[in-house]
């Protein structure tokens, strides 16, 4: 089958690579209709290691079901299902918490980039959904596999309220769909922070009332100005770099809300007193949702539901993720 692999910065290549088998009784082989690019898979694309062997890539898919293990008993041959960016079980207790990307027994995709995906724990894991060849709604289910559910989790978790000001750091595909679920929740000001004017066109359609341009000191003073020197009650980070994260505690007001969906692509950050309890507060911080449990549907989506994910108030609790494997 035809497979994309990435090997170093810059270099990626479609290669013919062995269609995935059935493993374990709980498998099913999904043959991919459509699979698209995350901003994750652009950390490496510039600075990845270069690989010999190459690193197949992805991890948002929608398709159709090939074959199914013999434990597998909620899809079938021929269902038209989505994918979230990693599986689970959903039957543990970490899943049934709503913790569906700590399961002890999942991982996350790296391989859907390609014409045949496996997928373990075929039943905690696929969404099956009416099938389709209408090429706008195929676009619209595919989001559901991590981008809008992202950006909308990001904005659950956060628990937006009617008539509050959101800042929203970066323009990409999950801030778009931060701005987009932002609005739907009732924020009176949206303001988001992105440099690439074709998207932030595109989030003022979503329902951005500002669009700030700048990054660093700059930016800062300004988000700071526009919501007259308090900062915002809610911070919708999407990108995952350090500055991204230094500019969000900057800009979010004293008790406000940071939630956090960008993959971090740092290991180290500022948790001192003076982001606990200076004149801007850092308060929870999300981990993005998986999973088919999504427990609160989207107006603006009838076949999503976002999940719960992680939060906490007043710190910043991490939880250690399964192992990626392809």
């Amino acid at each position: 089958m035809r497979a994309t692999v990435m090997y170093g910065p810059g270099d990626v290549r479609v290669e013919n690579r062995p269609e995935p088998t059935i493993k374990q009784p709980t498998d099913a082989i999904v043959r991919v209709v459509r699979a698209c690019i995350c901003g994750s898979d652009l950390h490496p694309y510039h600075s990845m290691t270069p690989d010999s062997a190459g690193q197949t890539m992805g991890h948002e898919f929608i398709g159709v079901v090939e074959e199914v293990g013999s434990e597998v008993q909620k899809v079938t041959k021929g269902d038209f299902v989505i994918s979230p960016f990693a599986w689970a079980d959903n039957t543990c207790p970490i899943c049934r918490d709503g913790f569906q990307t700590a399961c002890p027994h999942g991982g996350f995709f790296s391989a859907a980039q390609a014409e045949y995906v496996r997928v373990p724990q075929a039943d905690g894991t696929l969404v099956v959904t009416e099938a389709t060849d209408d090429e706008a709604t195929l676009k619209s289910l595919l989001t559901l596999s991590d981008v809008y559910l992202t950006g909308y989790h990001a904005a659950f978790m956060a628990k937006v309220q009617p008539g509050q000001t959101v800042t929203v750091v970066g323009d990409g595909a999950v801030g778009l769909s931060a701005v987009l679920a932002a609005k739907t929740m009732g924020a009176e000001r949206i303001i988001l922070m992105g440099r690439h004017t074709d998207r932030t066109d595109l989030g003022r359609r979503y329902g951005a009332t500002d669009v700030v341009a700048e990054r660093g000191k700059t930016g800062i003073a300004q988000v700071r100005e526009l919501t007259g020197g308090e900062g915002s009650h809610v911070v919708l980070e999407a990108v995952g770099h350090r500055p991204a994260y230094d500019q969000s505690v900057a800009v979010v007001r004293a008790g406000g809300v940071i939630s956090r969906v960008g993959v971090p692509q740092y290991d180290e950050a500022p948790v001192g007193f003076a982001s606990l309890f200076g004149a801007t507060s850092l308060s929870p911080a999300a981990r993005r949702p998986s999973g088919p449990i999504w427990n609160r549907p989207s107006p603006r989506c009838s076949t999503a539901r976002s999940t719960r994910a992680w939060s906490s108030t007043g710190c910043c609790r991490s939880t250690r993720p399964p192992r990626a494997t392809g």
